[in-house]
């Protein structure tokens, strides 16, 4: 969806209203919606299926039902399975989808197909519906693709943390997903920008405990508490600012997320700080240890 320039400069903007720069390693990257303009097109089908098929007797009309119902459900499997792919490969660790969305969306995609052929032409016999439904459901693999039905990032690493990891990483996403529709609803531009910054510094969080899944304990608190109050705070400020348009909450708020950003920048810092001394510890235990069954390494 496109947006209008906005920030410090722009007619409505405020000198200070963006916060602070983006801490160093921020991931920035715009979001894309995975979902775009074919997969909605799919909901096209049985709107047309439906209206062509109510005058034509019980028997067709019953048929036409039938396939909209199908070709509906799979467009809405397949918008969720978009989207979970997406996010899979985001990810550095991610378990794969437990419902297969896409490939459900591909069959009902062919039996929709064959329930509107048989409630148009009447077919007595079940080849060509059953052609139809083939040909449906191997095109809509082709244009879609299938769900990835591979775990990532889990080979030689203790199930226990990952799984760990992956739960709370879901639930984190659950909470910036919800964020981001609450903030939307203001129509405040700048708002909106901020929490895109808080939900970087956050996602950079993420992405560091999965880089390192023993960083979860410290990180814990920050990704449980501190964002679910965060998530809270801006469903309060969303309801109040729709209102009223009140510039001071809007002022608290910003000042919150700015603090929020700053404190979860930093604790991403000391993690990466500790994974680093961790290796050296690691690297200097190890050199030792080889020096005493008589290996030496040349220090470059």
């Amino acid at each position: 969806m496109a947006r209008r320039f906005g920030g410090k400069y722009s007619p409505d903007g405020d000198a200070d209203a963006d916060g602070p720069a983006p801490a160093a390693g921020s991931d920035m990257t715009p979001r894309v919606n995975p979902v775009g303009a074919r997969a909605n097109l799919l909901f096209v089908p049985p709107i047309l299926l439906l209206f062509t098929t109510l005058t034509d007797g019980p028997v067709p009309m019953t048929l036409g039902l039938a396939g909209a119902g199908a070709l509906t459900l799979g467009a809405w499997l397949l918008r969720g399975g978009l989207e979970a792919e997406a996010a899979y490969h985001t990810r550095k660790i991610a378990r794969r989808p437990a419902l297969p969305r896409k490939i459900l969306a591909a069959c009902l995609a062919g039996v929709g197909a064959a329930l509107g052929v048989m409630a148009h032409d009447g077919a007595v016999t079940i080849l060509g519906p059953l052609l139809y439904a083939v040909a449906a459901g191997a095109l809509h693999v082709a244009a879609f693709g299938t769900d990835p039905l591979r775990n990532k990032g889990m080979e030689g690493v203790d199930q226990f943390q990952t799984d760990r990891v992956a739960r709370v990483v879901d639930k984190a996403e659950t909470h910036l997903a919800t964020m981001r529709a609450a903030i939307e609803r203001t129509g405040d531009r700048q708002a909106e920008a901020r929490v895109e910054r808080f939900q970087s510094s956050v996602r950079n969080m993420l992405r560091t405990v999965e880089n390192d899944p023993r960083d979860l304990t410290a990180a814990r608190r920050y990704l449980g508490v501190y964002l679910k109050g965060a998530t809270d705070a801006t469903l309060k400020f969303a309801e109040v600012y729709a209102r009223s348009r009140d510039k001071a909450a809007r002022d608290d708020y910003l000042t919150l997320l700015s603090d929020l950003e700053e404190n979860f920048s930093a604790k991403t810092r000391t993690l990466l700080e500790d994974s680093s001394t961790d290796l050296e510890v690691e690297i200097s235990v190890l050199r030792d240890r080889l020096k005493r069954e008589g290996i030496h390494l040349n220090r470059d």
